[in-house]
């Protein structure tokens, strides 16, 4: 007896299943598109975020790729699948917006660090900072067999700042080729270039990226920590920014800690620093805090008292890079019920910036 193997997508689907999605919206049924794209949004979303390091330009560029590739699809002749094919007008959609806005930072790159009983600076504009991406928006499964970085260390933040820090197009090519696992020829036909572009591209990337980039990844220092103990380590960060604990909180911390807060553009290094801040500023507030994950790392967020509204209010995220079992970095991202941001400001409230991360407007 003779068996038929029906082959599968990536997306779970048999090709035949797909290929009868692709007829019936390129006849111009719109259900048909949505189901032939939706297995692929998340996965464009978190590459569209590795281009431009901004939550809001991901999901503009999202939205704007997928119209351009229902405007397109009666040209789409198959060359490829459907998958590299998305990639192809993602990838072109984030290049046009990227070539509008500056590159993305956090503080600690953008300027010298504060001195001792240093004012914080008023906020600068949004675009100038890195967003913190929810790491429960990344796509599940395995990485590609070809990815040399796994789903979420490649949306940790030093990697994001290094990802920042390329030419738009050496971004791209690294993105595609060592996260995604495209080939050197998808990516080429992708980028309309020549494979010994592509790889010379990539050669640099790589070369500028290393340099960026020091000691293990977050994933790998998760994993070594283990999950009990780095739930403790969260709850005990927590713990103590309730009591206003200051002595146990720098603890937590190593000796050369950075401490920062965009879109306020000042930063504190160090313990002796970190703590004359903490002391007397956010350590004097009443905080409710809750654990969260962002950008693959351990995180925690935070709800600040507000006298005016007689309630807790969204406030912050704090990710936390550790090195081994201590805090090396705080990225605390405030904000706009916290800090008023210059006009024109278009960030979400802190309700909505929470909601992402799947936490309610208020704590419990």
């Amino acid at each position: 007896m003779s068996t038929n193997v029906v082959p599968m997508s990536s997306t779970g689907r048999t090709e035949s299943d797909e290929e009868a999605l692709l007829a019936r919206a390129k006849a111009g049924d719109e259900g048909a598109f949505a189901d032939l794209v939706t297995s692929h949004r998340e996965e464009l979303r978190a590459y569209c975020y590795r281009m431009l390091g901004s939550v809001h330009d991901a999901e503009d560029a999202l939205q704007d790729a997928l119209l351009r590739a229902w405007r397109n699809l009666p040209g789409f002749e198959g060359r490829s699948s459907v998958r590299t094919w998305l990639y192809a007008i993602a990838t072109n959609t984030a290049l046009d917006i990227g070539k509008r806005k500056s590159r993305r930072e956090l503080p600690v790159s953008f300027g010298p660090a504060a001195g001792r009983g240093d004012d914080l600076a008023a906020p600068l504009e949004d675009a100038l900072w890195l967003e913190p991406f929810p790491t429960s928006w990344l796509p599940g499964g395995a990485s590609a067999p070809e990815s040399r970085y796994e789903q979420r260390e490649s949306v940790e933040l030093a990697f994001m700042i290094a990802l920042q820090r390329l030419p738009a197009l050496q971004r791209a090519v690294l993105i595609l080729r060592e996260v995604m696992g495209f080939s050197a020829v998808e990516v080429a036909g992708q980028l309309d270039t020549s494979v010994a572009a592509v790889n010379s591209a990539l050669q640099r990337a790589r070369a500028t990226a290393r340099e960026g980039m020091q000691g293990p990844s977050q994933r790998a220092t998760l994993a070594t920590l283990g999950s009990r103990r780095t739930r403790a380590l969260a709850q005990q960060f927590a713990d103590a920014i309730e009591r206003g604990d200051a002595d146990t909180l720098l603890s937590m911390l190593t000796d050369d800690v950075t401490w920062s807060m965009p879109p306020i553009p000042t930063w504190f290094a160090g313990k002796v620093a970190v703590r004359d801040w903490l002391v007397r500023d956010p350590l004097t507030a009443r905080w409710r805090r809750r654990p969260a994950e962002a950008n693959g790392q351990l995180a925690v967020a935070g709800y600040l008292f507000s006298t005016d509204q007689g309630q807790y209010v969204p406030c912050v995220i704090d990710v936390l890079t550790l090195r081994e079992d201590k805090i090396a970095a705080v990225t605390a991202f405030l904000t706009t019920d916290v800090q008023e941001r210059p006009g024109g400001s278009t960030a979400p409230s802190g309700a909505e910036v929470f909601a992402r991360f799947g936490l309610p407007a208020a704590p419990d």
